[in-house]
């Protein structure tokens, strides 16, 4: 097979793995480096040149960045801060709330921004009587259109310069993308005031727990009686455990209640156990001898709540220890001192084998936790590399002011510094990291959490998938094509066709790899041209990072879907309109702000 055709079967599976989210995205960038590495289609060297790329060094340390800027707590103060304006005037809130979110997005990572918002927009909603499905598509839209105003608010317009500049390309200013941002971010605040809150649903979000997961008849108590075969067993011995696979909330004996006992734990005769259960279970533990099953416990009151219990909701955050991987691979019940109630996975809530259900980001978790052990989940979910965002409890609010002073202070450096074309981006961003460490803002070990290893080994793969395109000529031969059909109406022509391919490939797959895929083809459809690749990089920077009209093309999409309870259509709904809007707006205007 020809490197050309093995470059092609890489592309296309490499989407098909995207789309149908088999694998993660990080093992099909190691995917792609290995087939292209093992079959010649590019040396060992250019192989892992990615991992060096400024594109990849930079992301990396932008992560860091926005850690710390995380770690100050300045972001959950400024949540707290809008409850109050919301409650009197609620498109007022809004307003200041997409403003704030794109501000921010600008210059930090908008996912841990995104994530640090779930759970207020959700109180607010209540505490407000409006529906938190109103509010959470234009949270995740609001960091999405601000992400597009800079070269630091997002990985895909960071690796497009990276990948300009690979092919000797002059490198994209901070502020470049700016020049048209502006108009993205202000009609999109615009229509979403205007237009796309009334299309989003009045569906309620229910706070009670219990009927909004259907787990009312999951919950059981159950009796052992004297002549039961689980006496004398301990918890992970019993057949309630290895035959029924329940999980035990808590013992109830002589009036001592033992909540989340542990395995070796051991049952007594006249034992009252709290389990989770599904139906078809229940109904054929009640037909075994010596053992009680009393009537379904009441949900969402303080029947199902012990006195050293509490009901929590968890989404799955994007880039997750959790993804791809299940509760009992990450031991989530002894780790995290809960047991899952059921599991909401995109519009499909399951409330049995809860262990073995593979985790993607989005998926909300309803679990009983001890009330003593929710202090320590919350300074882990306050982290930046947090696994998941509690909805139902109040995220901690510890502002460190001297700490977001010297944060601040160092962002805005780097972002003037590079501004001004003093010092890159790059050598900026590890400057302004090293002395956030020496100033001991953040530590090291911090510091490496802080990292999306996903997008690093995504973008490292991305990479040398573009290189592969160079070193075969597919980047030509497809540019070619595209000028064979679009060509003959001019280079606008040509630029509205890439910005639609791109806008349309980002929804079904990583905004990352679309903009890796595209790019080389956008320079090289400029080199044939003979114009000006400006304009065609900035059609590809722009599209891969407005994805409006799926929850999977975008990763705060993904986090806002299950925690508003969305439906797939309606992200189509309010979407589409922006889609098509921008599509044509970046056809009139992309041309008269970068001209050919």
């Amino acid at each position: 097979m020809s490197p050309e055709l093995i470059t092609i079967a890489v592309i296309i599976g490499a989407v098909v793995l995207f789309v149908t989210d088999r694998v993660s995205v990080d093992v099909v960038g190691l995917l792609i480096i290995s087939v292209l590495v093992f079959t010649g289609v590019v040396t060992p060297e250019q192989g892992v040149m990615g991992f060096s790329n400024k594109a990849t060094i930079t992301v990396v340390f932008m992560f860091i960045l926005s850690a710390a800027l995380l770690k100050t707590g300045a972001l959950q103060m400024l949540t707290h801060k809008l409850a109050p304006i919301f409650r009197d005037n609620f498109n007022k809130g809004m307003l200041l709330m997409m403003v704030l979110i794109a501000a921010m997005s600008a210059f930090v990572n908008n996912t841990p921004v995104v994530a640090v918002f779930i759970p207020v927009v959700i109180q607010i909603g209540h505490a407000s009587g409006r529906s938190p499905a109103k509010m959470l598509i234009p949270l995740s839209f609001a960091s999405i259109f601000g992400g597009t105003c800079t070269l630091i608010g997002t990985s895909t317009n960071i690796l497009v310069s990276g990948i300009a500049e690979k092919e000797g390309l002059p490198p994209i200013d901070i502020f470049q993308p700016l020049k048209y941002g502006i108009f993205v971010f202000f009609i999109g605040v615009v229509y979403m005031l205007f237009f796309g809150i009334r299309l989003l649903p009045k569906r309620p979000t229910d706070e009670d727990l219990g009927s909004k997961f259907g787990i009312r008849d999951y919950l059981s108590e159950i009796e052992l009686l004297d002549r039961s075969e689980d006496v004398g067993k301990t918890i992970m011995e019993s057949d309630l455990v290895r035959e029924f696979s329940m999980d035990i909330l808590e013992v109830r004996r002589n009036g001592i209640r033992y909540t989340f006992p542990p395995g070796d734990f051991c049952l007594q005769a006249g034992d009252v156990l709290k389990v989770n259960c599904s139906m078809d279970k229940m109904k054929r533990l009640k037909s075994k001898a010596r053992v009680n099953v009393q009537e379904s416990m009441r949900i969402g009151g303080e029947d199902v709540k012990g006195k050293n219990s509490a009901l929590l909701e968890m989404v799955i955050t994007a880039d997750s220890e959790f993804e791809g991987k299940n509760l009992r691979t990450v031991d989530f019940r002894r780790r995290f001192r809960a047991v899952p109630l059921a599991i909401r996975t995109r519009e499909v809530v399951k409330h049995s084998e809860l262990y073995d259900i593979p985790m993607q980001a989005g998926d909300v978790i309803l679990i009983e936790v001890k009330k003593h052990f929710i202090q320590e989940m919350k300074k882990l979910e306050a982290g930046a590399d947090a696994p998941f965002v509690l909805l139902s409890e109040d995220p901690m609010v510890d502002f460190k002011r001297k700490k977001f002073v010297v944060v601040m202070a160092v962002i805005a450096s780097v972002v003037g510094l590079a501004a001004f074309n003093i010092v890159d981006i790059m050598a900026g961003a590890i400057g302004g990291v090293t002395l956030l460490i020496l100033t001991r803002v953040i530590t090291m070990s911090e510091a490496y959490g802080a990292v999306s290893w996903r997008i690093v080994f995504l973008l490292a793969g991305a990479l040398c998938l573009g290189t592969a395109m160079k070193n075969t000529g597919l980047d030509l031969r497809l540019a070619g094509e595209i000028i064979g059909v679009l060509g003959p109406w001019g280079p606008v022509a040509v630029l509205s066709g890439i910005y639609f391919a791109t806008s349309l490939l980002t929804e079904m797959m990583s905004n990352n790899a679309t903009a890796a895929l595209m790019a080389p083809i956008a320079i090289a459809a400029a080199e044939a041209l003979g114009v000006s690749p400006l304009p065609l990089i900035m059609a590809v920077m722009f599209a891969a990072s407005s994805s409006f009209m799926t929850p999977v093309g975008y990763q705060t999409n993904t986090m806002v879907f299950s925690a508003g309870g969305y439906k797939f259509l309606d992200f189509i709904k309010v979407g589409t309109a922006l889609n098509i809007g921008f599509w044509i707006l970046a056809t009139i205007l992309l041309p008269l702000l970068f001209p050919f």
